[in-house]
């Protein structure tokens, strides 16, 4: 409202009452009524009134609301601790907010020409007096103390209802994640089992590798070992026939060797036989001496030379004892020349 009206408020004061009837309100001056919280008595009869939002207003002790539209009041009203006198009358109301069963302090209640529902014109009765009004209150009260407690009773049963789902939701939770970790342990004990079997067939494929392989070892060192022992088998008679070949080389340089000693070193030199053998000798040192060979070369006649000298010096003490049983007996003879003189 304006600030003239806000004054006008004051002239509508008288003591602690403030009459608003027959102004043509369309709504209550709340934040106006506000700045008089000594006013106790407020008659807003006789308007154009469709809703209450005064519902802050606790200091109020008698309220006049008769002959306005209201079709509903504030869910709130409740809050009206203070409120002792209501009058109603003749108004478009059915039903009236549960928080009405609040109003402990209410004494006086006229709910005449409202369209109640059934129920509440029932608990209402006439009010045609003053008494009727008074049990007006106390019957109101009680009908909606009932509703109360139904709907008291209803938010329990709904609370307890949405606790038992939320509940099942939980056991369900519950149930679900063990399931879920019964799953997965399951899942790891097959997993674990799956890599103990590939564990155990990879060992035992590696045991059944490493067996073939050890027979396959074991078959190549007994063929090598036959293959040898065929080789040495064959190779037996050659190195028999090689040894029996170098033996008589041997004896027959030996005997050789033996020839032309006696023929240098006894007196069968002068002998028809021994007398070519002993031109021969003296022409291939002869040949020796007139050759031009290098270091090297004449090391190694000088090395010959030596081991022969050695060679008819063992055979100069062997050449009696074989010659005695021939009745021959050897003559001194002048050394064998080396390749140097």
């Amino acid at each position: 409202m304006s600030k003239n009206k806000v004054l006008n408020l004051k002239d509508k004061i008288d003591g602690n009452e403030m009459d608003l009837s027959l102004c043509n309100l369309t709504e209550v001056p709340v934040k106006e009524l506000a700045a008089f919280p000594k006013i106790t008595v407020l008659d807003l009869s006789c308007n154009n009134i469709t809703s209450l939002p005064f519902c802050s207003l606790s200091h109020l002790v008698k309220v006049d609301l008769s002959k306005n539209l209201m079709t509903v009041l504030p869910d709130d009203l409740g809050r009206l601790g203070n409120l002792q006198h209501l009058d109603l009358y003749n108004n478009k109301l059915t039903i009236l907010p549960v928080s009405f069963s609040q109003l402990k302090n209410l004494k006086w209640l006229d709910l005449k020409d409202n369209p109640l529902e059934i129920n509440l014109a029932k608990a209402a009765g006439d009010c045609l007096d003053e008494k009727q009004c008074k049990q007006c209150a106390a019957r109101v009260l009680q009908h909606m103390r009932i509703l109360q407690d139904e709907v008291d009773k209803e938010r329990e049963r709904r609370f307890l209802k949405d606790k038992e789902l939320e509940k099942k939701k939980e056991t369900k939770q519950r149930e679900r994640e063990a399931k879920e970790k019964e799953a997965r342990k399951r899942d790891k004990a097959e997993e674990k089992e799956r890599k103990r079997k590939e564990y155990n067939a990879h060992m035992a494929a590696l045991a059944i590798q490493e067996q073939k392989n050890k027979r396959k070892e074991k078959k190549k060192r007994n063929g090598q070992i036959a293959a040898d022992k065929k080789a040495a088998a064959e190779s037996a008679p050659k190195a028999r026939r090689r040894s029996l070949i170098g033996l008589l080389f041997k004896l027959l340089l030996l005997g050789l060797a033996g020839f032309v000693g006696v023929c240098q070193l006894t007196g069968l030199k002068e002998e028809a036989v021994c007398v070519p053998i002993n031109v021969a000798v003296d022409d291939g040192l002869s040949w020796v001496r007139e050759q031009k060979v290098d270091v090297r070369v004449r090391e190694l006649v000088e090395e010959v030379d030596i081991r022969a000298r050695e060679l008819l010096q063992k055979l100069s003490s062997l050449v009696p004892q074989l010659l005695e049983p021939l009745g021959v007996v050897p003559t001194a003879t002048e050394p064998v020349e080396t390749v140097e003189k």
